[in-house]
């Protein structure tokens, strides 16, 4: 095939299009540069789009003998997933911007822009794998598994990609550009959110949005504990931070339970109020057989599997989780996972909106 292959500048898409080339593919090499000024973008190999990664990928592309191009991809890059993030926060919202990014600019911009200049399928250095029925795969190396961030791509779009990697572990993969003599064998993986140079997301949104004091209440009495700076600082599920004024009677510590923008509130209480054994989600994208099917749902990045039954009609999907689960976060993903496959074949993905804790749990927890 005419394949184009995206190189980030790190060791996983550097090897990801050796393969490639190996595999008899026409490969073509292309950088993404993604910010509006490299300046404000993490430097020092602890990103995927500065000016060092660039270089690093030409240097890659060289060393396998392929083809290298930069596109310019700034504006949708700024306007798909850095807004995108600062309006989700805005809205009470946790969204995972490297998921938004796959989804957006890597196999929606890019992949359009490669069918069209003649390219038969995309290249990238992902973990994941893809079967011969067409349907997305869990990688063989658990750790570095990023089905979650890929599930929300369409069968389409599933159709013209090639992950040369799911097959091996991270070792493996650095093994191997060490042998090929690419210079990233050592690279250290990027972490952290790559627009956000500083890693402070706090001061990156307070910057972005400006100071919007507001109360810290308790879930369960209303009572006012304590006041915030900006409702986008928290998310679900968070224990650190909070600056309460007021100490819990019993003690425990205090969990971010819910924000709501309309008023400016985060609503804090015990763990165990975190707890929803029904999600609610739209957006859905769903490559399995007909629903409800009882499946595994995985309900952030890295994050641990629970056991559903998910059913999914006009674009929504429902999963009622058959154990509770905690810090269920609107804006995050949750991917549903083949149950009898060993729980490795993604069946489909979908944004969730809420979790809900069921009137038989409520009562349990009183």
């Amino acid at each position: 095939m005419r394949v184009l292959a995206a190189m980030s500048g790190g060791v996983d898409s550097a090897v990801a299009a050796a393969r490639a080339h190996d595999a008899g593919h026409d490969v073509t090499g292309v950088h993404l540069a993604l910010a509006r000024n490299p300046q404000t973008y993490r430097t020092g190999a602890r990103g995927c789009c500065t000016l060092e990664d660039s270089r690093d990928a030409r240097r890659a592309a060289d060393v396998i003998g392929i083809p290298f191009y930069v596109w310019d991809m700034a504006e949708q890059f700024h306007a798909n997933v850095v807004d995108d993030f600062v309006a989700e926060y805005a809205a009470g919202r946790t969204p995972n911007p490297c998921l938004r990014c796959n989804e957006k600019i890597k196999f929606e911009a890019v992949l359009d822009r490669a069918v069209a200049l003649g390219f038969d399928a995309v290249v990238t250095g992902h973990h994941a794998r893809l079967g011969d029925d067409g349907l997305l795969r869990r990688s063989v190396d658990d750790g570095k598994d990023q089905s979650y961030v890929l599930a929300v791509l369409t069968g389409d779009q599933l159709s013209r990609a090639v992950f040369p990697l799911g097959d091996s572990t991270k070792a493996q993969v650095r093994d191997e550009a060490a042998r090929r003599g690419l210079s990233v064998a050592d690279k250290p993986d990027s972490h952290d959110i790559c627009f956000i140079a500083d890693g402070d997301t706090k001061g990156f949104l307070q910057r972005q949005l400006g100071s919007t004091p507001g109360d810290i209440v308790d879930g369960r009495t209303g009572e006012r504990l304590g006041t915030h700076d900006g409702a986008f600082a928290y998310t679900v599920g968070q224990r650190k931070g909070l600056d309460l004024r007021v100490p819990a009677a019993d003690g425990r510590p205090r969990y971010v339970l819910s924000i709501t923008p309309v008023t400016n509130t985060v609503t804090v209480g015990p763990r165990e109020d975190l707890e929803v054994d029904t999600v609610t989600a739209s957006r859905a994208i769903w490559h399995g057989a007909e629903t409800p099917v009882e499946c595994d749902v995985q309900l952030r990045a890295h994050g641990e599997v629970v056991p559903a039954v998910v059913t999914v009609a006009d674009g929504e999907l429902t999963a009622r989780l058959l154990s509770p689960a905690r810090g269920v976060a609107a804006g995050q993903a949750i991917v549903a996972y083949q149950r009898d496959s060993g729980g490795d074949i993604v069946l489909g993905s979908a944004t969730i909106t809420a979790g809900v804790a069921s009137e038989a749990l409520v009562a349990a927890r009183a």
